[in-house]
């Protein structure tokens, strides 16, 4: 097997890592602060790793992840994702993320109907907790019944998530106080 280079680079949210072989992407890291947590997350996904320059399909990547960190609206069908040892359900799971426009969202009940398995919203969650390339296959965008933001495994756990959903101008619900303080007028 090839082994994977990697890469690590500012974003408008921090220091965030790529990993690949070839032009498939291996692994992505949201900011972790240190470089060197970046690269031990890398290194979780992806296994050991030397510092590369990106081909030209990765460096696309790169770019289109630090414009979407700065607001801009992006999706990421064109990477090509290295896939292997990633479970079906997985692989289904993650396409039905990649769908998903920036500045919307699904729950994870509506990605389990759109992959044909519509009591898996639970499993649906635990495939995305596991999501090797966090920003690329979206998982920011699935939220908890009800609208509720769920869960999120990154670092910064739910405080990230509602920090991309807004970066996108995503709808993140307000909590139920919030909310009505607002129809309240206070």
């Amino acid at each position: 097997m090839i082994a994977a280079s990697h890469l690590v680079f500012d974003t408008a949210l921090g220091r965030c890592g790529i990993a690949w072989r070839g032009t498939h992407v291996v692994a992505t890291c949201l900011p972790e602060g240190a470089d060197a947590s970046v690269l031990a997350a890398l290194s979780r996904r992806a296994g050991a790793s030397a510092a590369g320059e990106p081909p030209a399909p990765v460096a696309a990547g790169v770019a289109a992840i630090r414009r979407l960190l700065a607001g801009a609206a992006e999706s990421f069908g064109f990477l090509e994702l290295d896939l292997e040892g990633v479970p079906d359900f997985d692989r289904r799971v993650y396409a039905a993320a990649l769908a998903i426009p920036a500045g919307e969202t699904r729950t994870y009940g509506e990605v389990a109907r759109a992959i044909g398995e519509p009591d898996a919203a639970r499993a649906v969650g635990r495939a995305l907790g596991a999501n090797p390339f966090p920003i690329v296959v979206p998982c920011h965008r699935v939220l908890a019944a009800g609208g509720a933001i769920g869960g999120f495994s990154a670092p910064g756990g739910v405080a990230t998530k509602r920090r991309l959903l807004a970066i996108e101008s995503a709808h993140a619900p307000l909590p139920l106080f919030a909310a009505m303080s607002a129809i309240d007028g206070a």
